[in-house]
């Protein structure tokens, strides 16, 4: 086992492509992730042990913002317990390409832990708008509903864009390919329009708990955000389908 240097200049190395992916997932998300991942390999941990710990930060984070009620210590501890889950959901699949371990289950198990996220993150929100909110309207308690929709379709649609792909390549031969396009370097400008999509991003909005009318002006901005966002991926991504059949 070599050193925890030698083992982060390795993990350097197996790190995805930057593209289509916002500055924080690149420059904040990543790091931490790469850093934790040289912890859980010298720790002897396996990829799924790592992406259990991302779940047990993250579900333990979103049940306080469920049942405690809001504060400032709560924003802080709620926030720090996303960012830290956040970062091993990085670090599993940078141990996976390390260690040679990753397979079906472990991209199994992040996909159902993801999902599980996505869905908690805003069912907490509406249980706590539903018991400590005193909202200025009951039609408040519809934003959590709206933008669950608008993350778990964003979410599914961009597996199922993914694996269609992937099995239109197959169907057609292994010399067949998607369309190519010309290399191109990693935008800066796209990554920093990603920027509101990250769920990096998303999290900081919980700094804001402690201020229950900033929260939910944050909160929702946020979700107009996320619903854009929706409409422009699936334009994209039905787009991308359309031509590998025309292809």
């Amino acid at each position: 086992m070599g050193s925890t240097g030698t083992v982060l200049r390795e993990l350097r190395g197996a790190q995805k492509s930057a593209k289509g992916v916002s500055l924080y997932s690149r420059y904040v998300n990543r790091p931490a992730g790469r850093v934790l991942a040289a912890g859980a390999y010298r720790a002897g941990l396996t990829p799924n042990q790592v992406t259990l710990t991302s779940a047990l930060f993250t579900y333990g984070a979103l049940a306080s913002v469920a049942l405690v009620e809001p504060s400032w210590t709560l924003a802080a501890l709620v926030y720090a317990a996303l960012a830290v889950g956040f970062a091993f959901d990085s670090a599993d699949g940078q141990l996976a390409r390390l260690t040679g371990r990753g397979g079906p289950d472990g991209e199994w198990l992040d996909h159902v832990v993801d999902c599980g996220k996505l869905v908690l993150v805003h069912t907490a929100v509406l249980i706590s708008f539903y018991r400590f909110g005193e909202l200025p309207s009951d039609a408040w308690l519809l934003l959590p509903l709206g933008f669950q929709l608008a993350a778990v379709v964003t979410f599914c649609a961009g597996l199922l864009r993914e694996q269609l792909g992937k099995a239109a390549a197959s169907a057609r031969g292994p010399s067949w390919a998607e369309p190519a396009t010309p290399a191109q370097p990693v935008s800066r400008v796209r990554a920093v329009v990603l920027l509101p999509a990250d769920y990096g991003v998303f999290c900081l909005v919980f700094l804001l708990l402690g201020a229950p009318g900033a929260f939910r002006a944050g909160y929702a901005a946020l979700a107009v955000v996320h619903t854009l966002f929706l409409a422009a991926f699936l334009t994209k991504w039905f787009r991308e389908l359309k031509a590998l059949r025309a292809g």
